[in-house]
């Protein structure tokens, strides 16, 4: 067993709540509104971005942040808008101002934030994942490196590959699946410890519903770009767990296309939560492997 994974069978129980040691908490003014910013590590250093999904947010990153600072980086990761303490970002302060939460609300979002500070390595965590694909594309000059963690690896209605209830999803609106999804969550399906279910209906109570549900309808229209973002020249990681919603074989098919390394862990949809030293140390191999900011 690897020092890795030997590490992460030891992760204490922790207060999600309380930023780790050194965490400077604030927030960015994006097109959309104030996003919640968790910073950590010393700026001007090499630059990352972790970027959480739907009703989760930055501290899903809590065991990952102080890894990759210590190893020299400047770590940076924010609520998506709409989500936890981001929740007064929405598409009512755009201008113009739009009805509802939609893809161009999110790249633009993630493109300020990253033309905020200069390029950096580019993590999507599940739907962020999708947001990042596009983010890449459109300003490739801004990602030094994409990592994709736990990602859907369908385009189009990415819930059809959902291992055994998949075929559900066409049945069901996003405000149904939304639905189902908290209520999964609140039940704790998926075990978590006390502390984490508590902070994950704290988080609850902060996300915008409206957020939760557009972006249940985004995800049964994911972005098909696989083939154009393997003609990149970024080196690219797809990290997920050997449990995820997808099966894994899906997974390999989509890395595959991407032109990604594919990592695996024993953990479920989460693994910068459960699985954070092994994540931490497949990152830091994509970071070596990156060149310097394109040009």
């Amino acid at each position: 067993m690897s020092t890795a994974a030997l590490l992460d069978q030891q992760l204490p129980d922790i207060d999600w709540s309380v930023p780790p040691a050194g965490v400077v908490s604030s927030t960015f003014n994006a097109p959309s509104g104030p996003l919640a910013l968790w910073s950590l590590g010393t700026p001007g250093q090499p630059r990352v971005v972790l970027v959480p999904g739907v009703t989760g947010s930055k501290e899903d990153f809590w065991f990952v942040m102080p890894i990759l600072a210590e190893a020299g980086y400047f770590v940076q990761s924010y609520d998506l808008a709409g989500q936890y303490e981001s929740y007064q970002a929405g598409p009512e302060r755009l201008d113009p101002p739009r009805k509802h939460y939609d893809y161009e609300l999110f790249v633009d979002d993630m493109v300020s934030f990253l033309e905020s500070a200069g390029a950096a390595h580019l993590l999507g965590y599940s739907f962020a994942g999708d947001v990042a694909q596009l983010v890449t594309l459109q300003r490739p000059d801004l990602v030094l490196s994409l990592a994709l963690l736990s990602t859907p690896p369908l385009p189009g209605q990415s819930f059809h590959g959902v291992k055994r209830i998949g075929w559900l999803s066409s049945l069901a609106s996003p405000a149904v699946i939304a639905g189902l999804m908290k209520w999964g969550i609140k039940r704790n399906f998926i075990p978590v410890s006390a502390a984490r279910l508590n902070f994950a209906m704290r988080r609850f109570a902060l996300t915008r519903h409206a957020s939760h549900v557009d972006i249940m309808g985004l995800m049964r229209n994911s972005p098909d770009l696989a083939a154009q973002l393997r003609a990149l020249p970024q080196p690219k990681l797809l990290a997920v767990g050997e449990h995820d919603l997808w099966p894994l074989e899906l997974h390999r098919a989509f890395a595959a296309e991407l032109g990604a390394t594919l990592a695996s862990y024993p953990a479920g949809h989460s693994p910068s939560e459960t699985t954070p030293y092994q994540l931490s140390r497949d990152l830091l191999d994509l970071y070596q492997r990156s060149e310097q900011p394109l040009q």
